[in-house]
């Protein structure tokens, strides 16, 4: 598949699975591909984390997330606590 000038390799496996491959722009900016920002419900101006190892590789985690699994762990926050 040709997108931009570029060719591109994508493939859906299920409704809940993607494999695909992002350019790194000029700026070290790259493209979520829809489909992935659908899967995982990815808004303009939501956050994400960058988990980062030298030799595992980058993992890109919505921060609602983690704030859900820190509660998780805390058992919640209390806003008679602060």
């Amino acid at each position: 598949m040709k997108k931009n000038g570029v060719y591109a390799v994508e493939v859906v496996i299920d409704k809940n699975k993607y494999m695909g491959i992002s350019k790194v722009g000029e700026k070290g900016q790259i493209v979520i591909p829809k489909e992935v920002r659908d899967i995982f419900d990815i808004n303009p101006g939501d956050s994400l984390i960058v988990l980062a190892d030298s030799k595992k590789g980058i993992a890109l985690v919505k921060s609602d997330v983690i704030e859900a699994a820190t509660n998780n762990i805390l058992g919640g926050s209390n806003d008679k606590d602060k």
